[in-house]
């Protein structure tokens, strides 16, 4: 089976906003989260996506959480590291500054400026609404401090115009290696269909590894499709808590596990972390790489 056949899997552990009323798998604590992100390596995950949290659950952007957390998964496994860059309201050197200081070698970096909502159909209202702003200063400025410090971006699109918006850039020599995440399910953004994925993944530059972002219990339509237009995927809790409706996962790694099962069931087969390096063009850790699953 060459590289073609391997599908990248990405674990989102915590998120920003879920808590434990919501889900009581949520990890806060550096610990927790790396027990997470381990759990997530053995279940076929090659990288977890990490967003900062204080112990008490609350968002944080300080350097010293995110390097404790940096400390505690290599402690654990060597699955590739890609930290959030996203916030709101948040100044954009302290939404840098642990990627300059620490080089995961992946940071997540928002596309555009948009509406970002959830709606209840039932309450016939909004549960909350608020503008996420990435104004293109913004996002060139995230793309010279990750270029400085050779830290990989991983271009979060949530619209159409998201993905667009990646070829003056190119132009510019500012993305040259990167890759691209489709985040479908956010009220403001694309919605979750198997069509606009299709679409939207056919806008894709060519040459640049994509994979899906799927936001509540649609993820699994939309892993599904991702899997068979040859794109990656990411799972976990910061995105879903459900492994079916009703059925809620216990932690990341059940999450990773039905991914890591749909992908075999047509043929494909999770990609290690070496494999992942090698297909996302990244540089070796120190760690070593990970022998096959």
């Amino acid at each position: 089976m060459g590289l073609n056949d391997k599908v990248v899997i990405s674990a989102a552990l915590t998120g920003v906003a879920a808590n434990r009323q919501q889900c009581k798998w949520i990890p806060y604590t550096p610990v927790e989260i790396a027990e997470e992100a381990l759990r997530a390596y053995n279940a076929g995950a090659a990288i977890a996506h990490i967003h900062g949290r204080e112990h008490d659950g609350t968002p944080s952007w300080r350097v010293e959480i995110f390097r404790e957390v940096m400390q505690e998964v290599r402690k654990r496994c060597p699955i590739i590291i890609n930290f959030s860059t996203g916030a709101v309201g948040v100044d954009r050197d302290t939404r840098i500054g642990h990627i300059r200081e620490l080089k995961p070698e992946i940071a997540a970096l928002n596309m555009g400026t948009m509406n970002y909502a959830k709606y209840s159909p039932k309450r016939r209202n909004f549960v909350f609404s608020l503008v996420f702003q990435n104004p293109f200063d913004d996002i060139m400025f995230f793309l010279d401090t990750m270029n400085r410090n050779g830290v990989k971006p991983e271009c979060e699109c949530f619209d159409l115009g998201h993905v667009e918006s990646i070829l003056p850039l190119m132009d510019m020599g500012l993305l040259k290696n990167f890759q691209v995440s489709l985040v479908m399910g956010v009220i403001g953004g694309m919605g979750a269909t198997a069509r606009n994925l299709a679409h939207v993944s056919s806008v894709v530059p060519l040459g640049a590894a994509w994979q899906v972002i799927g936001i509540s219990q649609e993820q699994w339509l939309l892993v599904g499709t991702a899997l068979a237009l040859g794109g990656n995927i990411r799972v976990g809790l910061e995105d879903n808590f459900y492994l079916s409706p009703g059925k809620m996962a216990e932690g990341n790694g059940p999450l990773v596990e039905k991914a890591a099962r749909m992908a075999r069931d047509i043929g494909r087969e999770p990609a290690t972390v070496a494999e992942a390096k090698a297909i996302l063009g990244l540089r070796e850790a120190e760690e070593g790489t990970r022998e096959a699953k």
